[in-house]
């Protein structure tokens, strides 16, 4: 079915929940993301409800996790039963990486230019003789081929970035997926840069895992996100960080019986971020009242327009541009004779915000970001001295 594009007023009004915008050029998505105002809204909600009433409205504070929950399953074609609340990305990795079965002699092959948190969990399984394969990238760019020459039979999982961090590089997954698969190996998902800014369907792409916290392209707070497990796999991942709410009987602290949740919800363990994932629920519910297709279509609009003005200013882009399928919401660029560093702490200082990565400066605009914002930053980039 053909996307049906969203007229100017939806992104203006998508715009108007977003406080920042307000006085901000906000260019770091990939980092941390300012809330609109529903998640906002329902964060204060939470506070003065747990202030005024403290655990009386648990009950309550638990139905709207459990809607989260049904959201995010929504959000990506899985089962209810297949998602569960996280801390962070790391977390979710972890579970896996602590969680598995490995013998000495496993590996798990990755990319060498990976997020910190997509390696040491790996990396950590070395006291188990467990090998973590790094593949090298041409500037965060996959070749499949070299991909697959470091899978063997002993490879148990391919551990990926949907898209890389410092490159901005958005992988085809289904592809590495099926590199994986055919190795007999699981496919795991570091789904964080690119939840919320495009669209992802676990049926029609055969990821066994993923995790990705709220605090970027899901415009959430920090401390809430969430993690997918297939749900064939639930007895293949030990539960690590074992409490209370892991077992069957959860509400019932005087039956004792290690019964784990036949759900994801049993790596949950212990006391939910109620108030992170208030805020969380209510950012996907805005997120999805768009679309989140229409949102990818905008953000890479708003990227290749950015592009081609930093161009036109002296700026040298770093990312690869060149097929737009593999293009993302995160761009890196040179501003020449310019010390990325000292340009990032003169635009904070002007009410721009963007990052510095890999020696070069990086740009992560979301859907509601727009001309003027682009102008504006690259107004400010010449000023800088």
């Amino acid at each position: 079915m053909a996307l049906i594009p969203l007229a100017p007023s939806d992104w203006e009004e998508f715009r108007r929940q977003m406080p920042v915008a307000n006085e901000w050029a906000y260019f770091d998505h990939a980092a941390v993301a300012p809330i609109p105002n529903p998640a906002a809204e329902a964060m204060v909600r939470w506070t003065r409800e747990a202030a005024e009433f403290g655990g009386a409205q648990w009950l309550k504070w638990k139905g709207a996790r459990e809607s989260l929950r049904a959201s995010a399953a929504r959000l990506v074609g899985a089962d209810i039963n297949e998602i569960a609340l996280v801390r962070s990305t790391t977390e979710g990795i972890n579970l896996v990486a602590e969680g598995f079965h490995w013998q000495p002699g496993d590996n798990v092959v990755t990319l060498a230019d990976e997020f910190p948190s997509n390696l040491y969990p790996w990396m950590n399984q070395a006291r188990l003789g467990v090998e973590t394969r790094r593949v090298e990238t041409d500037n965060g760019r996959v070749d499949l081929n070299r991909l697959a020459e470091a899978c063997d039979e002993r490879t148990r999982i391919v551990s990926i970035s949907w898209i890389g961090y410092a490159s901005g590089w958005r992988n085809d997954i289904a592809a590495m997926a099926e590199i994986a698969h055919r190795r007999g190996a699981l496919f795991f998902l570091d789904a964080i840069q690119g939840l919320g800014a495009f669209p992802l369907d676990v049926r029609r792409t055969p990821i066994d895992f993923f995790a990705a916290d709220g605090h970027k392209w899901l415009l959430g707070p920090e401390g809430a996100g969430l993690f997918y497990l297939r749900r064939e796999h639930l007895e293949r991942i030990h539960p690590i960080g074992v409490g209370w709410n892991s077992v069957a009987q959860a509400s019932d602290f005087s039956h004792i019986e290690l019964k784990f949740k036949d759900s994801a919800a049993r790596f949950e363990g212990g006391s939910s971020n109620m108030v992170g994932f208030a805020g969380l629920g209510a950012s996907l519910e805005l997120l999805t009242s768009l679309e989140i297709a229409a949102i990818g279509e905008r953000i890479l609009a708003m990227t290749d327009l950015a592009c081609r003005r930093l161009i036109e200013a002296g700026a040298t882009i770093a990312s690869h541009r060149e097929d737009r399928h593999r293009s993302s919401g995160i761009v890196l660029f040179d501003w020449p004779g310019r010390d990325p560093q000292s340009v990032r702490r003169q635009l904070l200082d002007r009410k721009v915000l963007l990052s510095s990565r890999a020696g070069k400066l990086r740009i992560s605009p979301h859907a509601y970001c727009n001309e003027s914002d682009i102008a504006r930053l690259v107004e400010e980039l010449r000023a800088c001295t």
